[in-house]
């Protein structure tokens, strides 16, 4: 994908080609890659020409073993020094000590 920045369509192209060549890497048919990931050949095709859900794409890069390189895609985000800090700031430090409970009022019947 370069460090060009293309619309978001492109990119979603660029991503469905990518799976359609690990696809035919593998050896695989279409039917074949709906048959293991669990879904429908006109998924297969969708995501092919970068049009799937999320979920679906998962389930295509599992069938190929392409699951690890979700990693490299999208690392895991660790939380910021300052996030943390902003986080703590809001957790409750003490007690605010005993209230006194005044007696409710009953209505007499």
């Amino acid at each position: 994908m370069g460090k060009e920045r293309g619309s978001p369509a492109a990119i979603a192209e660029e991503v469905g080609e990518r799976l359609k060549q690990a696809r035919l890497n593998a050896n695989l048919t279409q039917i074949e890659v709906a048959n293991l990931s669990g879904v429908s050949r006109k998924v297969v095709m969708g995501a092919e020409k970068g049009k799937v859900q999320l979920e679906y794409l998962v389930a295509i890069m599992m069938a190929l073993n392409l699951a690890d390189n979700i990693d490299k895609f999208l690392p895991k985000q660790d939380i910021s020094p300052l996030q943390l800090a902003k986080l703590q700031a809001k957790k409750r430090q003490r007690a605010s000590g005993k209230k006194t409970i005044e007696k409710e009022v009953l209505p007499k019947w």
